[in-house]
């Protein structure tokens, strides 16, 4: 008669304390059905099923890992667990397994709490909860932290679009970011990130900058902010700015893109998507002017912008064909995909406005960056609280995995 058992032993994490547990349990003959271990502040919590054949030995090995445990100065605690049970786990393999990512600038009990209440509630288990970001000293300004913790939960909820509006509504409340993903093959195995440039790789919109270089500046904001809150075509609305710029100087362009600043965390992405071997391109509406330069500081791959045309040293205010809009930023995804010999699961968007949707909702992992509440609402994810960086935590990079 076997016994199955679940052995739970708790204490100082040390060296050897792994091996010599087994070892106890091999000189059983015992065999593993399932086993986990994790150290919290260099405390241990270490957990194994286990069969053993017959049952007169259980009393035997059982006894000899309750005097190592006592030698190694471990708490074993055991739990019999009955074939039924073990049967009805063992049928529970294959359920779906998603991701559901807390991203935020300092983690608290709050958010937590809220995180897995509302997992809970939509019928989804956790299975594990683990940090990736790395550990912060305490007098870390609110403004630097950063911090992260991953559950992978298994299940289908109910109602998934529900779910995700509640993740956004507390999300907003307690100022955090929270992701909801798939758990498959493909999250991380993505190989190509494309990216619009205004608001989403620099901190400004250069369409705006160059319309107070103009002396149009206000004018030109208003139409630019109804555009990416989607009130407004943005095929329309590019020419009607653009043609507000006539006149301006050739020479402005240079001393408004010394000026321009890099979103936080962008560099880092970019050099960790580099080591990572992945594709990068910027699909933007802005202007190919700037979107060379940040392409030679970040080691863009592909540019694919709007051309700002110039005739005897001045903005002419004529749109040049093709346009980036929404739908080509779409067509260019699905381009630079075949091109690179990949699946649309593998690819990462990021964008910030309405011109952005489309190619968030086709790419495997869409993001919305500090968006506008419709884009934020209508993405797969959404990041506001941290830097762009922040993006790389989706994917289950854990910053110990960074570059020294």
């Amino acid at each position: 008669m076997r016994e199955i058992v679940l052995i739970n032993i708790t204490g100082e994490d040390r060296p050897g304390l792994t091996a010599a547990i087994t070892g106890v349990l091999a000189r059983g003959g015992v065999n593993i059905l399932d086993i986990g271990q994790a150290v919290i502040h260099n405390t241990l919590s270490f957990g194994i099923l286990v069969e053993i054949p017959h049952s007169a030995k259980a009393s035997s090995v059982l006894k000899d890992l309750l005097f190592t445990g006592y030698e190694l100065d471990q708490q074993v605690r055991f739990t019999p667990v009955s074939e039924a049970d073990y049967q009805q786990w063992v049928g529970g393999q294959g359920k779906p397994r998603h991701i559901v990512t807390l991203l935020t600038r300092k983690v608290t009990a709050e958010q937590l709490q809220r995180v897995s209440s509302i997992t809970a509630q939509y019928g989804l288990n956790i299975d594990h909860i683990d940090r990736l970001s790395g550990r912060m000293p305490l007098d870390t300004p609110d403004e630097r932290g950063k911090g992260c913790i991953e559950f992978s939960v298994r299940g289908e909820p109910a109602d998934p679009a529900a779910l995700r509006a509640e993740f956004l509504s507390v999300a907003q409340e307690l100022n955090v970011d929270i992701a909801f993903q798939q758990d498959t093959i493909f999250r991380r195995n993505r190989r190509l990130a494309v990216f619009d440039m205004d608001s989403t790789l620099i901190e400004a919109e250069v369409i705006d900058e160059l319309a107070k270089a103009a002396g149009v500046g206000e004018q030109v904001a208003e139409i630019t902010e109804r555009a990416m809150r989607g009130e407004l075509d943005f095929r329309a609305s590019f020419k009607e700015r653009l043609a507000l710029l006539k006149g301006l100087s050739e020479e402005v362009l240079a001393d408004i893109g010394a000026g321009l600043r890099m979103t936080e965390g962008a560099e880092f992405l970019f050099a960790e998507l580099k080591r990572l071997g992945y594709k990068t391109a910027i699909l933007s509406g802005g202007f190919t002017y700037f979107a060379r330069q940040l392409q030679d500081k970040l080691g863009i791959d592909y540019v694919f912008a709007n051309e700002l045309e110039i005739v005897d040293g001045k903005v002419t205010g004529v749109a040049v064909e093709p346009i980036v809009d929404a739908q080509r930023k779409a067509d260019l995804l699905r381009q630079l995909t075949e091109q690179e010999g990949l699946r649309l699961e593998q690819t990462i968007a990021v964008g910030d406005g309405a011109n952005d949707l489309p190619m968030l909702a086709i790419a495997g992992l869409g993001v919305a960056f500090r968006a506008k509440p419709l884009v934020k609402q209508s993405a797969k994810q959404a990041i506001s609280t941290l830097g762009l960086d922040g993006i790389l935590y989706l994917l289950g990079y854990r910053d110990r995995e960074g570059r020294d």
